[in-house]
C-alpha cells in the first residue's frame, strides 16, 4: 500500500521558507482557499501530494523559458 505523507502547518510554512506563514494558512483554511488539506480532530494536515499539485497550478511561466522548451522539442 502506498503510504502518504502529510505534513503540518509549522511545516508546510518551512516548505515555503517563512514566504507563507502559518496564520496564512489558517486564514486560507477558513476562505477555502490554498492547498488542500485534511482535519482530524483539531488537527490539520496537508498531504504533500496536494502541495506539489498546488505548486504546479502557481507555477508561472517566462517567455524565455516557453523558447527553450520549444527549441528542445525540435
Amino acid at each position: 500500500m502506498d503510504s502518504v505523507k502529510f505534513l503540518t502547518p509549522e511545516e508546510v510554512a518551512e516548505r515555503y521558507r517563512g514566504e507563507v506563514s502559518v496564520g496564512t494558512l489558517r486564514n486560507w483554511r477558513s476562505m477555502r482557499v490554498g492547498p488542500g488539506f485534511i482535519k482530524i480532530g483539531k488537527a490539520v494536515l496537508y498531504p504533500i501530494a496536494e502541495l506539489d499539485e498546488w505548486d504546479e497550478q502557481n507555477r508561472v511561466s517566462c517567455r524565455a523559458s516557453n523558447r527553450l522548451m520549444e527549441s528542445s522539442r525540435d
